[in-house]
């Protein structure tokens, strides 16, 4: 198969690179998917940047843990008659070596989901560790509905899923963005907009919500922390996937006061359960036309100049398009 891998940490055009391995074979449990899709999150450049000092984890690493495909293959104890099957894959290179940025991967066949028909492959394969996140971040402390929920980054994979979910179960949803030039891109009918650099926007927050915000889903907690405390409803939630800062430094004593709950949220590591809840929920919003996901598509022998645009930020998903 044709496959881009890295063996050395490293900037994205030193150490990527795009040549030809061994079709991998599936073991018991699992599902083998032909890929027409590869999506590409912060959390993969990141890994293959070394960002957090941890090394390689393994010899040779295919990236990606998102994408779309036909089920070609299976394992012992899954369902011949999933051969065939269009699916969205969530995990591929979650404490696995080999990710979907290549024609073929194997997965648990849990985590190869059947993509609905009105569903683009480049849609399927932006599902996976941004939705899962977003769906965690907004359900994982309760329903929603009739709730107010704050979205921050809402023009972010995680944020913009987020958004379009918390709207999906009937939740008043207000969305922030860094620059008030970006308010343009944030649709109207589902979201309030807030920019951050524009007046007070702890005001503007609470003209919106005047008797405080119920879930808060938080990209920057080290930037967004004391704003956090001025617009949550008491007993509120702040969902946390991402910070600037590795150590917060806010307030405690407001967010004491109000009984606040701040919940990590590690995409990798939520339970089970929680994945497979998620994985069912983004594919019944996406069946009923409720998720839309903006998409640029380069082919996979351009995955370095791929991982540069998603480090630089676009408001555009970046997803690999795989040879057939």
């Amino acid at each position: 198969m044709l496959a881009a891998w890295y063996e050395r940490p490293g900037p994205a055009a030193v150490v990527l690179e795009v040549g030809e391995m061994a079709d991998p074979e599936p073991g018991a449990g699992d599902v083998r998917v032909r890929l027409t899709r590869s999506g590409i999150n912060p959390g993969d450049t990141k890994k293959r940047g070394d960002w957090v000092g941890y090394g390689m984890p393994y010899p040779r690493v295919i990236p990606h843990s998102d994408g779309a495909g036909l089920v070609d293959a299976v394992g012992e104890d899954v369902d011949a008659s999933r051969i065939g099957e269009r699916v969205w894959v969530y995990g591929a290179q979650s404490y696995r070596a080999f990710g979907t940025a290549a024609q073929l991967t194997v997965v648990p066949a849990r985590q190869a989901v059947a993509l609905p028909g009105g569903v683009t492959d480049d849609v399927g394969a932006c599902l996976g560790i941004p939705g899962i996140t977003a769906h965690r971040a907004v359900f994982a402390d309760g329903a929603i509905a009739g709730k107010t929920v704050l979205v921050h980054g809402v023009l972010g994979g995680v944020g913009s899923l987020a958004a379009q979910l918390a709207a999906w179960r009937g939740a008043t949803v207000i969305g922030t963005v860094r620059r008030d030039s970006d308010l343009s891109h944030v649709n109207e009918a589902i979201v309030h907009r807030v920019a951050l650099n524009a007046g007070d926007p702890a005001s503007a927050i609470r003209r919106i919500a005047p008797d405080g915000v119920h879930r808060i889903i938080e990209v920057s907690f080290s930037d967004n922390a004391d704003l956090d405390a001025a617009v949550a409803a008491p007993e509120a939630v702040i969902a946390a996937y991402a910070t600037r800062d590795g150590r917060p430094d806010f307030d405690f004593w407001p967010m004491l006061f109000a009984n606040l709950t701040i919940r990590m949220l590690g995409s990798d590591d939520f339970p089970p359960a929680a994945k497979e809840q998620a994985a069912d929920d983004l594919t019944a919003a996406a069946r009923e036309g409720r998720l839309h996901v903006p998409v640029e598509s380069l082919p996979l022998d351009r995955i370095a100049e791929a991982h540069d645009r998603v480090d630089t930020g676009t408001h555009k998903r970046i997803v690999l398009s795989i040879p057939q």
